[in-house]
């Protein structure tokens, strides 16, 4: 990396909006894209490789999805049940999940884009599959998908960012690591941005037409988290990598005149391994520290008390806000517990030994002296939850006898009949925790993600003066750096999705402003 050359383009962070801009830029004439990251070479991917590698995306059924993915046989195929995801499915779940705050043209550019963007990345080697083992459940012999999700990439966040990188280098982009953005400044006689970074322990100087910040947000910052999301948040653990550290949103904020919007005390946080490294990322596990077979449960704090209703929506809809919620509770841990009937369900890339510490025993009496010894501090208010939550659920199938279990939908087996109504419900896949063995496991909250960013032109990505309002000349932002999407939570698979998306169009956007200034020079 010469100190002196100039890049068409400048690509900050490496995860896959980063290097969808870059595949972006590259397909749209750019000829000289420089990728940028302050991770070592070895920590590639942003929070992106952590992930499961889900896409949420409308499509129009399983004639849509199949010629994208590689794991469908035609006797499989004949077997799933993939009802359409339309726009305004999508719309309706950014509504509901984000509380009405989603920023409506940002909003509609992602639901817009989303089958588009994701047959663009599978174009460029990213491998996608149906996601058979998160999203669909068999039921009647008929494989089931629901929550509106069914597509994911071939191994997940560690897949993708091996696609996407090996599509980056066959496309010409280049590659810095260890590498830290410290500062930009424009030379205001030829409007070239200057990038200083900091590399093999010295200071340099890039100089680049158009910049685009994919450095993600501020949550592997504890001192940022307690800023802004609140007292506790430090205890928080960190899923991902450990990189994402908030410096180049303060930077842009700061010295860039950036106007920063959206949810700012918000996070994606879920049920994650409480014996987990708590400041950094595992590579080899990845995703699977994450725990979200609560719906086939119950979470119990260490008091022995239920505080989340763990059936009240499909998990991709509630397990980015049900982290914050085990933060919220004494030692902010808690307890995931089963009986027979539902532990065979449980994801085992999740759940199976070699990856969690699995708490077993023959009574739920027996259950309740181990999980005492790992931090359960009423044993007798947890079996008294139990036991009230049974006789609320046996109250429930003797008023409705006719009720079915089926993980697919939501059922409506629930705590609350015209007999037994628990102050806090269960309102859906509520069955009695009565068969032994029982298995229970320790959970605490991960962070995955911030919601709080930069307020960016929906079309093109481009950055927007706090002072004016208006495009900042060759400055872009995208995925977690971008405010405005997601508040209080998120829909399940849509961050993935907006990273391809806003990733395209900066890309896009960025390459076409270069021909645009050739263009005024002839």
């Amino acid at each position: 990396m010469a100190s002196t050359r100039e890049w068409d383009v400048i690509v900050v962070g490496s995860g896959n909006a980063g290097f969808s801009a870059a595949l972006s830029a590259t397909d749209s004439g750019a000829s000289k894209v420089l990728l940028i990251d302050k991770c070592p070479e070895d920590w590639v991917g942003g929070n992106s490789y952590f992930t499961a590698g889900a896409y949420r995306i409308t499509h129009n059924g399983l004639p849509d999805i199949l010629p994208i993915v590689n794991n469908v046989s035609a006797e499989q195929a004949a077997k799933i049940d993939l009802a359409p995801y339309t726009f305004a499915d999508f719309a309706q779940d950014m509504k509901k999940v984000c509380a009405g705050r989603s920023d409506p043209a940002l909003s509609s550019a992602l639901i817009g884009d989303s089958n588009n963007a994701i047959k663009w990345l599978a174009t460029k080697g990213v491998r996608f599959q149906l996601s058979f083992n998160r999203q669909a459940y068999e039921v009647d012999g008929r494989i089931k998908f629901w929550g509106g999700l069914c597509v994911k990439t071939e191994d997940g966040g560690k897949g993708l960012i091996a696609d996407e990188w090996a599509a980056a280098k066959r496309q010409g982009v280049q590659f810095s690591w260890s590498t830290g953005l410290l500062g930009v400044s424009r030379d205001d006689r030829t409007g070239l941005l200057h990038a200083t970074v900091s590399t093999g322990g010295a200071q340099k100087v890039l100089v680049t037409k158009a910049l685009i910040f994919a450095a993600g947000g501020f949550e592997s910052n504890p001192k940022l988290r307690s800023q802004f999301l609140g007292p506790g948040w430090d205890m928080a653990m960190v899923r991902g990598t450990p990189y994402n550290t908030g410096d180049c949103l303060e930077m842009a904020v700061r010295d860039l005149d950036a106007r920063a919007v959206g949810n700012w005390s918000g996070c994606h946080a879920t049920c994650w391994d409480a014996n987990a490294n708590p400041h950094i990322g595992d590579r080899e596990a990845s995703n699977e520290y994450t725990k979200s077979g609560y719906p086939l449960g119950l979470m119990l704090n260490v008091e022995g008390n239920r505080f989340v209703d763990e059936g009240i929506d499909m998990r991709n809809y509630t397990y980015a806000k049900f982290g914050r919620a085990i933060l919220g509770q004494p030692d902010h841990v808690a307890f995931q517990v089963w009986d027979a009937q539902m532990t065979p369900l449980l994801r085992s890339e999740e759940y199976r030994e070699e990856r969690v510490d699995r708490i077993t025993a023959a009574t739920l009496e027996q259950l309740a002296d181990k999980c005492a010894e790992l931090g359960l501090r009423n044993k007798e208010q947890f079996l008294d939850t139990i036991q009230t939550y049974n006789q609320a659920v046996y109250a429930h199938r003797r008023h409705n006898p006719a009720a079915k279990w089926d993980p697919a939908v939501k059922d409506g087996l629930s705590t609350q009949s015209s007999s037994v109504k628990l102050p806090l419900a269960k309102s859906n896949w509520a069955l009695p925790l009565d068969q032994g063995p029982f298995l229970a496991v320790k959970v605490t909250c991960g962070v995955t993600f911030t919601f709080g960013g930069l307020q960016v032109d929906p079309s093109t990505a481009q950055l927007l003066s706090a002072t004016t309002g208006k495009p900042l000349p060759g400055l872009y932002c995208v995925g977690e750096m971008m405010g405005g999407l997601f508040y209080e939570n998120y829909p399940g698979g849509s961050g993935l999705t907006s990273g391809a998306v806003f990733g395209r169009r900066a890309g896009r956007a960025a390459a076409e402003s270069l021909k645009e200034k050739r263009a005024s020079k002839i």
